[in-house]
């Protein structure tokens, strides 16, 4: 055999040496080894293998579980007496049900603490009220009434008219006697936006301009929206809540295993240490950089604010008092699904290398938020007669010229005359490294 035609055999004692590939994505855009995003460590290789066998997958033991438990519940005397009425029951089971499909089959979300199953459930929870919602846009307002009065009894009576500025005068004593449980309520609502947000200048833009539209809802005192909720509620919630945000961003995570870990105390704190994030992402939204990013801002904004006013209104065609369970259960439910919703915008605007369509948690709070609105405007025909004040309609009119205008001038003028700066805006994203000892 020629020389030319030979095989060059290589060592067999030397191990082969990796070969890094360029991919690319549907959209064209290349991907280079050489950056972070691919040298991604799976979950399930960094977990703590003392509580490994909670991340493995048992879907047919929770299977066998659960059809064992149906079966006991559904057929034993026991459980489910015989002659009485049963369709509370049966939903209870319904929704168990459903939730344990989502928990074990639903794809995981941006986090993992505490479990990534308990994330699973929480877009489940979303779901199902989603749901909810899309059958009560198909009724009528008394027959929505009457179905919430089925369940809560103590539903279905007109709210008595309230009224909230009998005496404006700012004095102490007016100041003191508004101070109520609901103070409380609105420290903790900013603390839990600006721990979804984690931004000063968009947590303070979202209370002006929520405080501002909550002029059409209650003609409160121009104190108890300016002095009681925004300068003393607000600020003390957005305060505390980006204090926490930023100890949470310098904080170098370091997780020990259980079984690493020496001493009941430890040990204990490790525990409680598994509810706290495993690691943080700093938000910078930069809706300037760019009119992409102009646009993502202004609709996370506004979605934001029609989720904060969906409430007051759905609260009031329905008959419920704001400090009913059911309206307090709404909002604990949209904080808890806001935060992988948001986290996960946040990824599809900033990290489009490997984000390429939005994540199930966005998208379904998306639809829920419209879906709540297109039952306010169904069911708020003739229900409003009061027009907008004043200074409503003219923030409205303000607001809508300057996000009309700013774009113009920011992005479309330059354009124009050839001055345009580099396009797009750079991934602001920084993530904080991970000790794992295992």
């Amino acid at each position: 055999m020629s020389p030319e035609h030979e095989l060059v055999m290589s060592d067999p004692d030397e191990p082969p040496s990796p070969t890094l590939h360029k991919g690319t994505l549907q959209d064209g855009t290349s991907l280079d080894p050489n950056e972070s995003y691919a040298n991604i460590t799976p979950f399930a290789e960094t977990s703590d293998p003392s509580v490994e066998f909670f991340f493995k997958p048992a879907t047919l033991t929770t299977l066998g579980v659960g059809l064992a438990i149906l079966a006991y519940v559904a057929m034993s005397a026991d459980v489910l007496e015989e002659g009485v009425d049963k369709r509370r029951v049966g939903a209870i089971a319904a929704i168990v049900a459903f939730l344990s499909f989502s928990m074990i089959q639903f794809r995981d979300g941006p986090y993992v603490r505490p479990h990534p199953a308990f994330w699973r459930v929480a877009l489940g929870l979303n779901l199902l009220y989603e749901l909810a919602l899309v059958f009560l846009l198909f009724q009528d307002l008394p027959n929505a009434r009457l179905m919430m009065k089925s369940l809560d009894p103590s539903l279905g009576v007109p709210l008595a008219e309230k009224s909230y500025a009998e005496d404006c005068s700012l004095t102490p004593r007016n100041l003191w006697n508004a101070i109520d449980i609901f103070c409380l309520a609105h420290a903790l609502g900013w603390f839990g936006k600006a721990l979804i947000l984690r931004d000063y200048w968009f947590c303070w833009i979202l209370s002006v301009a929520f405080e501002l539209a909550e002029y059409s809802l209650a003609h409160q005192c121009w104190w108890d929206h300016w002095v009681l909720d925004v300068l003393l509620c607000n600020w003390a919630g957005i305060e505390l809540g980006m204090r926490t945000c930023a100890f949470f961003e310098v904080k170098q995570f370091v997780w020990r295993g259980f079984r690493e870990t020496k001493g009941l105390r430890r040990k204990s704190k490790r525990l409680a240490a598994q509810l706290t994030p495993r690691d943080w992402t700093t938000f910078k939204w930069e809706g300037t950089q760019s009119f992409a990013g102009y646009v993502a801002v202004v609709t996370l904004l506004t979605m934001f604010l029609t989720a904060e006013l969906n409430v007051f209104y759905l609260k009031t065609l329905l008959w419920m008092e704001p400090d009913h369970p059911f309206v307090i259960i709404r909002l604990a439910a949209m904080f808890l699904c806001a935060l992988p919703a948001t986290a996960e915008l946040y990824q599809y605007m900033h990290e489009t290398k490997t984000v390429v369509r939005m994540g199930q948690h966005a998208w379904l709070m998306s639809a829920t938020v419209f879906t709540e609105l297109l039952i306010i405007f169904k069911f708020g025909r003739d229900q409003f007669p009061q027009p907008f004040p004043l200074p409503v309609k003219v923030f409205i009119t303000t607001g809508l010229v300057v996000l009309a205008t700013y774009p113009i001038l920011k992005f479309g003028l330059p354009k124009m005359l050839g001055t345009t700066s580099a396009p797009g805006s750079p991934v602001l994203l920084r993530r904080h490294s991970i000790t794992s000892s295992r």
